[in-house]
């Protein structure tokens, strides 16, 4: 804030802005703000799943497969052979039958299903994923997952 006290013999105009008032309006708009968010802000209490890395377990009855979508056609590879729709669903209830009946039958105590580790290529567009997904659910796989890669040079800890 400027002043000028007495005469300096110069009449030429004060031309500073007086920013006292902006800041005024910015603080009273801050506290405002400050306390109606919290009010707008409306949500049920949920019990929230906590997030933990768990690095991904192979074991050779699970399922790999790897999607393209290069040129919008959908290509699945079932290890490094690539399947067709018909081919993975017929895949898939064979590999599952052959794992129920290696581990004692449907009725076996400790019974494992082998889970479903899907890839995708970032530029996949999402029918030939969830088409994919849908396809080996068919088979009667349950889990179904995702590999994924966390950005270069990020830290991922244990929670």
């Amino acid at each position: 804030m400027a002043m000028s006290v007495g005469d300096s013999g110069d009449d030429a105009p004060m031309s500073d802005i007086n920013t006292t008032p902006l800041v005024d309006v910015m603080l009273v708009l801050l506290i405002i703000f400050l306390i109606a968010v919290p009010v707008v802000i409306q949500t049920i209490d949920l019990a929230l799943p906590k997030v933990q890395f768990e690095p991904t377990t192979t074991k050779p009855e699970n399922v790999a497969l790897s999607i393209t979508g290069a040129g919008g056609q959908c290509q699945v590879y079932w290890g490094m052979t690539p399947v067709t729709s018909k081919e993975l669903l017929d895949k898939g209830v064979e590999k599952l039958r052959a794992e129920i009946d290696r581990q004692g039958g449907p009725n076996a105590a400790g019974l494992e299903l082998p889970e479903v580790h899907i890839r995708g290529d970032v530029n996949t567009p999402y029918r030939c994923i969830g088409g994919t997904i849908y396809t080996m659910q068919m088979a009667g796989f349950a889990k179904v997952g995702f590999i994924s890669e966390p950005p270069a040079g990020s830290n991922v800890t244990r929670m």
